[in-house]
């Protein structure tokens, strides 16, 4: 029988009797494949996950444990999902414009890995904004950010796009690697040894694919070429899977995000940001709106340099998002329990005679 702490299974709690726990490797509409102590098995979720169907952060993704009724004549049936140590979450607009989301939903993409690789390449669309947005949700998520810099080999001058990030976001791990010529590569085995697994983020064209495939040593995915024009890539990834390297160690690759929405990311925020929200105590008001009023320790740093535009409107940006999508969030889970609860009341009235059909 295949042993599971090889793909990171750690017991927790007893398998309950019938039951034998998995995870997840893969996920294509409602049909789950999850490696199990029998090897892979294909799965479908238990009717009870779909009663909350709203709250799709209950639903299993790619990375997570489960309990399961196995079946070796069709499909097993999952039962119970296990307790993440980790999630990357994004806001999921439910295909609207920001501006227009009728809901908003937190759309879990990975679970239970160790860490989280920011993968960007080095080309024309290369943006150290990009990597601090993906940053923010990375702090949230309960694993290491790194930020992986792919396609070295197309700039004469690594140290200056490494030194811009390093500067924009201390303290992160910042590798300049190339899938074609292998430079920088031997940076990233301390983080892929046996039982850890590895999350790629990004958007798409930014070489996740190419990277995956030089790790598993063979073709795991297909790549695609790039526009010229803006240096965007097609989606080569089109679903969430987790891949097993030589090494031991795990990654779960994802589909391109070209937009990455924020969710509940007042944490991050602060993470990311402590400098500046550290000028906040220094204001001479305790309400100080940093825009006119004297004595502000933000406008002041803005006038010395300390603090650049950039690095402020970015905070500004990151923070205005969040609230929007927090408070409709808020909002619409209100709403919904509003009407949980009327209608509970008037099945409730009906079911005492009070309220006629």
């Amino acid at each position: 029988m295949l042993d599971l702490k090889q793909f990171g299974y750690i017991e927790t709690e007893p398998t309950p009797d019938n039951l034998i726990p998995g995870r997840v490797m893969e996920l294509q509409r409602e049909q789950y494949t999850i490696i199990t102590e029998y090897g892979e098995v294909t799965a479908v979720l238990k009717g009870s996950f779909y009663h909350n169907a709203e709250m799709r952060e209950d639903f299993p993704c790619v990375g997570d444990f489960v309990f399961l009724q196995y079946n070796d004549d069709g499909p097993s049936l999952i039962v119970r999902l296990l307790p993440r140590r980790s999630k990357f979450s994004r806001a999921d607009f439910s295909g609207h414009a920001a501006g227009y989301a009728k809901t908003i939903l937190e759309q879990v993409v990975a679970a239970n890995f160790d860490f989280v690789f920011i993968v960007t390449s080095l080309n024309k669309d290369f943006k150290v904004s990009r990597i601090t947005r993906y940053l923010t949700q990375a702090r949230q998520s309960g694993g290491q950010a790194v930020s992986v810099l792919t396609k070295a080999d197309l700039v004469e001058d690594v140290e200056a796009p490494v030194s811009a990030v390093q500067k924009a976001a201390p303290g992160i791990p910042v590798h300049a690697v190339s899938a074609h010529t292998g430079v920088g590569l031997n940076t990233l085995d301390d983080y892929l040894l046996p039982g850890k697994t590895v999350v790629f983020l990004g958007m798409s064209g930014v070489g996740k694919s190419s990277l995956l495939n030089v790790l598993m040593g063979q073709e795991a995915m297909t790549v695609n070429t790039i526009r010229e024009a803006d240096s965007r890539g097609r989606h080569t990834t089109t679903h969430r899977q987790l891949f097993m390297l030589p090494s031991g160690a795990m990654v779960i690759d994802t589909p391109g995000m070209r937009e990455l929405g924020l969710f509940n990311a007042d944490g991050g925020i602060s993470v990311g940001f402590a400098d500046v929200e550290e000028l906040f105590t220094r204001c001479r008001f305790s309400d100080c709106g940093h825009r006119t009023e004297p004595g502000c320790a933000v406008i002041a740093a803005l006038a010395d340099g300390t603090l650049t535009r950039e690095q402020w409107d970015t905070y500004l940006a990151q923070k205005q998002e969040n609230k929007f999508v927090d408070d409709k969030a808020s909002y619409l889970s209100d709403k919904r329990t509003w009407h949980k609860d009327l209608a509970k009341w008037s099945r409730q009235m009906k079911k005492n005679g009070k309220i006629r059909n």
